[in-house]
């Protein structure tokens, strides 16, 4: 469960979470944290959220963002609003660590979405990228689909392959969410 100045980190990206504020905090609000990417991290997949905006400053660093196809470099103090449905990415393509303030309006379980991947990556269960293997993705992408969707391919298309795969996902144990990453 997240809460106050719990820490979260994925050993594959090198990116952590500090919880600020979180849902239980701000009565489903705002879920607010402090996220440090290591130098040289890896470009993540290029997502949107269907019913948040979040806000962002650079507290220490760089950052990169992908802004529906665009690049643009953030540096320290720099903010960026991205609105609902934007399609967006965020790394460190620096040598240095960057540390940034983020801010998801509403909170919804988003945090409980990070706790999961960043849990899987822990226990050795993603890839080197830090990505889950494809049946893991199915099942916790349909589960937290209303905080995160994958901007390709398209949402219709994830929709009918992930519910293809799901049952086979849980004849082979896994899971949408795991409760000792959550609990």
């Amino acid at each position: 469960m997240a809460y106050k100045n719990k820490v979260i980190k994925n050993p594959y990206t090198g990116q952590s979470f500090k919880f600020i504020q979180t849902a239980k905090d701000t009565s489903g609000e705002l879920l607010e944290m402090e996220t440090t990417y290591r130098g040289h991290s890896k470009e993540p997949v290029a997502h949107y959220h269907p019913s948040q905006d979040e806000d962002f400053k650079v507290l220490q660093g760089e950052v990169t963002v992908r802004l529906d196809g665009a690049l643009k470099t953030l540096r320290t103090g720099d903010t960026l609003h991205i609105p609902r449905g934007m399609v967006h990415a965020m790394w460190n393509r620096s040598d240095r660590e960057a540390m940034v303030n983020w801010q998801v309006r509403p909170a919804l379980d988003t945090e409980n979405l990070f706790e999961v991947t960043t849990g899987l990556a822990m226990d050795g269960k993603t890839k080197s990228d830090g990505m889950p293997g494809i049946l893991q993705v199915a099942l916790t992408i349909k589960k937290y689909h209303h905080v995160f969707r994958m901007a390709r391919p398209s949402y219709t298309v994830q929709k009918i392959v992930f519910t293809l795969l799901s049952p086979i996902a849980y004849l082979l144990g896994y899971r949408a969410t795991y409760s000792k990453y959550i609990d």
